[in-house]
């Protein structure tokens, strides 16, 4: 049941398997929700998706979300996709090339001149991949255009400008405003936020009424920060899903001269850095049973081998290793210690992301939030407190339709972005570290830090400076 002077906003979230839409009243409670899949082409490096079908998953979905919503007004919707997805498009917002998805890796060679260049860009972002797309497909129009770029225009019946988080991997300086000098037809960038026009023609098709204002997302990674109320300075949403993606807000960018970590722009002027490694969830075996693994990895604390569970080659974030593998050193006693020393692995390249933040000069003094398919685990959130030695909290919702829903609030109403997301998120639980088994992994995650050393993958002066935070959580001398 509704109330018929209810007001909720819709949040669009285009992920790599799927969209989903979420409709959410100021206070948190979900009336509607629905989703749609997607599907792609995987192939080596290569990994595409058709951007027609967005629009089509995008129509069931709203449909499924606002189906039983009778007498509830949409007080507006905005839509993330996923960051680094780019493509081409003619001067009416018709795609003319396949979506390049976040992680295709085939502009390596474009990326490497950018960097020649004095670009602080990697292999996977959307400008080399722009660039590449102009050379292969430019010759049937070539518009660079993002994912949501493409929802946002059939819903309001014409092109519309891009967002500047979604723009920040094609090359746009949120600080100043600007493209790089490139060879391409880049389009007008707003703020977050900003109205980009109202429903009209695509209302029948989606279900969302005619005149429902359209304002400009955010990445998918922003829109789970938000989803998480990590945007007061010195708060940090840890997401761990596949890999391992660490965001917070902060009142003056994150300066790194080594290029992993970036900063993204909210509302309101607040800098949201952060970084995305290839460690994750990903690296644990797909036939083994999670729940069932980790009542058993229970009984190794700490594990007999020490672990830095890479999914995907090389790694991004906290130090640039592009041929880095998965390492594991000694050998499990039995397929429970493997999966605890994963788990564990997992929680030392967290523990190093915070240090190399710090090592940067980030504030890390507000809450940390747990977020993420791997925040469905009690037993790995302890384990993190654990490790981290700091406590963390868990939301009852983090999807990112809901970030994009706290945003449509703030692009409507005019209530501040953090106040927004405050109201809507509900912290189910806090997971509080336990100081003994804190001190209890301190060894092994010392051990992977001359590890890492040793092999060229982490600077010395960073590890020395997680050694010298680690004595400080553990009382060692």
């Amino acid at each position: 049941m509704t109330d018929e002077n209810e007001t909720a906003w819709l949040g669009i979230d285009l992920g790599t398997q799927s969209v989903r839409a979420l409709a959410v009243t100021a206070d948190g409670t979900v009336l509607g929700r629905g989703s749609a899949p997607l599907g792609g082409r995987r192939e080596g490096m290569r990994h595409e998706q058709d951007p027609g079908e967005w629009w089509e998953a995008v129509r069931t979905a709203s449909r499924s979300a606002l189906l039983t919503l009778t007498g509830v007004r949409i007080g507006g919707l905005a839509v993330c996709g996923t960051s680094g997805t780019v493509l081409l498009a003619d001067p009416k917002g018709r795609p003319t090339s396949p979506a390049l998805m976040y992680d295709d890796g085939r502009a390596a060679n474009e990326a490497a001149r950018l960097r020649e260049a004095g670009s602080a860009v990697q292999d996977t972002w959307a400008l080399p991949k722009a660039l590449w797309l102009a050379r292969e497909h430019g010759g049937q129009g070539g518009r660079v255009t993002h994912q949501p770029d493409v929802v946002t225009a059939h819903l309001v019946g014409r092109p519309v400008p891009t967002d500047s988080s979604h723009a920040l991997k094609t090359g746009y300086d949120v600080e100043r405003g600007a493209w790089p000098d490139v060879a391409l037809d880049l389009p007008e960038v707003v703020l977050p936020g900003t109205r980009l026009g109202e429903v009209c023609a695509a209302a029948e098709a989606t279900g969302i009424p005619a005149g429902t204002p359209v304002v400009a997302g955010m990445t998918d990674g922003c829109a789970a920060q938000i989803a998480a109320g990590t945007l007061r300075h010195g708060s940090w949403n840890s997401v761990l899903g596949t890999t391992l993606v660490l965001k917070g807000a902060t009142p003056d960018p994150v300066r790194d001269p080594s290029g992993v970590v970036y900063n993204h722009r909210a509302p309101g002027g607040t800098w949201l850095p952060g970084g995305a490694s290839s460690v994750g969830a990903g690296a644990l075996p797909a036939d083994l049973d999670p729940r069932t693994m980790d009542e058993r990895a229970a009984a190794y604390e700490p594990s007999g081998v020490v672990a830095y569970p890479l999914v995907p080659r090389g790694e991004r974030f906290p130090f640039r290793a592009p041929d880095a593998t998965a390492l594991l050193l000694g050998t499990p006693a039995d397929d429970a210690d493997r999966w605890a020393g994963l788990l564990q692995g997992v929680g030392f390249a967290e523990r190093l992301c915070l240090d190399y933040l710090h090592h940067l000069g980030a504030p890390l003094d507000g809450p940390l939030t747990f977020t993420g398919g791997a925040a469905r685990s009690p037993y790995w959130n302890q384990l993190r407190a654990d490790i981290l030695g700091r406590p963390a909290r868990v939301p009852e919702q983090t999807e990112p339709a809901l970030g994009m829903a706290a945003l449509a609030l703030h692009g409507t109403t005019g209530t501040p972005l953090a106040e927004a997301a405050e109201h809507m998120v509900r912290i189910r639980t806090v997971v509080e570290p336990r100081p003994a088994r804190t001190t209890l992994f301190a060894e092994p995650y010392a051990r992977l830090l001359d590890e890492l050393t040793t092999r060229g993958w982490l600077p010395p002066e960073v590890a020395a400076h997680a050694r010298g935070r680690l004595a400080g959580d553990t009382g060692a001398s």
